[in-house]
């Protein structure tokens, strides 16, 4: 099952303004050397064969079973979670770190965090990426940090939410990968792509994204548009 999102205490409650989710992984930071490393890891301790960095790379954002499944060509659900627990064992020590913030995200965030509550939804462990986020000094600024386990997708995340009450439709979600504006269209809210990340413009424009942005400026005003639609 997916983590149970953590509650942040908040001077804006949620029915003022509409909760900006953001993807993690693509979105608020770079985590190629880490998951590159870590996926090679587990590979090779399995016997395959590891991959280069180009290929790794295509499979940044979808949840870690899907990708493991892909590489070695299986569904055992035996082999694809151990893969998976071999991957978390180097990433809980070294690979979380292995990551870099994109350059502009943090004044975004602050800018965005005097306004409106903020919220994270990532396939990643919740664990793991609070541990990203308290490393770049960003967690304070988000009311929950939801995670995925294996077997959740993030259609089913944003569903759990919108049934818990932690957010409701006017919602807006944050990626660089189609699976992100599916996540959220799945669910009725609205979406934004980001091209900094690891989808590229076709990728996110076959989603009808509310917008695709650029920079992580043109974003800032994207959703401050966007949220003044909806409200």
């Amino acid at each position: 099952m997916a983590n149970m999102p953590i509650s942040r205490s908040s001077s804006k409650p949620f029915t003022q303004q509409p909760v900006i989710i953001f993807d993690l992984d693509g979105t608020i930071s770079d985590p190629k050397v880490g998951i590159v490393r870590c996926m090679n890891h587990a590979l090779k301790a399995h016997g395959y064969p590891t991959r280069d960095e180009a290929e790794i790379s295509r499979y940044i954002g979808p949840p870690l079973d899907l990708t493991f499944q892909t590489l070695v060509k299986s569904d055992d659900p035996v082999l694809v979670a151990s893969l998976v627990a071999t991957y978390r064992d180097r990433y809980a020590t070294e690979g979380y770190a292995e990551n870099t913030l994109y350059d502009g995200m943090v004044e975004v965030i602050k800018a965005l965090a005097e306004h409106y509550p903020l919220a994270v939804c990532t396939s990643k462990r919740r664990d793991f990426a609070e541990m990203i986020l308290a490393r770049f000094d960003l967690l304070p600024y988000f009311q929950f940090v939801n995670g995925g386990e294996i077997g959740v997708q993030k259609t089913q995340q944003l569903s759990a939410l919108l049934h818990q009450g932690d957010i409701d439709a006017r919602a807006i979600m944050i990626g660089d990968r189609n699976v992100d504006l599916i996540a959220a269209h799945n669910n009725g809210l609205r979406a934004i792509g980001v091209l900094w990340g690891y989808g590229d413009e076709a990728e996110l424009s076959q989603e009808n994204p509310a917008e695709i942005v650029g920079s992580p400026e043109a974003l800032t005003t994207a959703i401050r548009k966007l949220a003044a639609y909806i409200e």
